[in-house]
């Protein structure tokens, strides 16, 4: 990875663009009426240096955005599979397979609108890497087409900090793919203040995003998918369990194991490995149960609590449903009389 003097800047980019904002917005204003003249307190030189610290900041803010707007770059028609992807993935599968075919489509058929980044391989003559863009040059990979693409000259730590600020501006992340973001940044040596560029965090985020990734292996968190639904707190209740109770992480993997041969969203697996290493007296934490009809569509998920059924629908087909159930429940209720009443001796 490449490094320079610029790296103190860079990790500042996050945290201090929205003054940096703001002092620009304020240089817009009129002037306003002159003050009393104060006594000098700070010299000069101090001054200089600081106005100085404040323009190279600036400077740096403004070429990164112009990564994100423009490329810096040439416009290139490649060989989609000249690319590999970015050395810092961001992102886990879908749950829904056929969002990307939805995307994959639109790209076939209105043609690829927005160009992806990419740089030169550092290591590997001939290739690129991609800096964002990873589902347009996947659909142009799966279907032979050349993908258009914007060639920029950019470190490692630009390019995680470029992907960050692109990510942030979409936030559409999980929590859960921030911290594996991070793991990643961390494995490969970027330095943590440059880790709170790329995610806008400050130490605090940063410890309790390390103290999920290092307890619970990566294998199991790609298992587990993007669970959208699953926030902080839980992922470090998780976390927490595996690292102090013997034999939760075996009993987590053997719970996704079975998980993954069943219909069901990540959010579903993440309660699945939850409840094997955490078996709980709260009628609150049962684990839902997945309702699919014949052809194996996902129509919902019902929990069984002491006193009451809740069942939630998945998509249009799942509100049809519930209402399919609504209307056979006074049928329901005859059966069951009947059946109670066939019993009794």
């Amino acid at each position: 990875m490449s490094k320079s003097p610029r790296k103190s800047i860079v990790a500042s980019f996050g945290l201090i663009s929205a003054e940096l904002e703001s002092d620009d917005t304020a240089a817009a204003q009129p002037a306003p009426e002159p003050s009393p003249a104060q006594p000098t307190r700070v010299g000069a030189g101090v001054i200089g240096a600081a106005h100085r610290a404040i323009g190279d900041i600036r400077a740096e803010r403004d070429r990164l955005r112009a990564i994100i707007e423009s490329g810096e770059g040439s416009i290139h028609d490649l060989d989609p599979k000249t690319i590999d992807p970015s050395p810092y993935p961001d992102r886990l599968p879908d749950d829904d397979p056929h969002d990307f075919e939805r995307f994959k489509h639109s790209i076939e058929t209105e043609g690829q609108k927005i160009p992806i980044q990419v740089r030169r391989h550092p290591t590997a003559s001939g290739r690129y890497q991609v800096v964002y863009g990873h589902r347009r040059w996947r659909a142009a990979l799966e279907l032979g087409h050349t993908v258009r693409a914007i060639e920029v000259e950019i470190s490692d730590l630009d390019l995680v900090v470029a992907q960050g600020i692109e990510n942030a501006s979409r936030q559409d992340l999980t929590w859960i793919e921030r911290v594996l973001f991070a793991s990643r940044m961390d494995d490969a040596g970027i330095k943590p203040r440059d880790i709170y560029a790329a995610l806008s965090i400050e130490h605090s985020e940063l410890a309790r995003m390390r103290g999920v990734y290092r307890s619970i292996p990566a294998d199991v968190i790609e298992a587990i998918g993007r669970a959208p639904k699953i926030g902080r707190p839980r992922w470090l209740d998780l976390a927490k369990t595996i690292s102090t109770v013997p034999g939760a992480l075996e009993a987590a993997r053997g719970a996704l194991s079975r998980a993954n041969a069943e219909p069901g969203s990540s959010n579903d697996r993440f309660q699945y490995a939850l409840r094997a290493v955490k078996p709980s007296s709260d009628p609150g934490d049962t684990a839902p149960t997945t309702i699919v009809d014949a052809s194996g569509t996902k129509l919902g998920t019902y929990t069984t609590l002491p006193k009451e059924v809740r069942i939630s629908a998945e998509g249009a087909l799942g509100v049809e449903f519930i209402r399919f159930v609504e209307g056979e429940l006074s049928g329901l209720a005859e059966r069951f009389s009947r059946q109670r009443n066939s019993s009794k001796p």
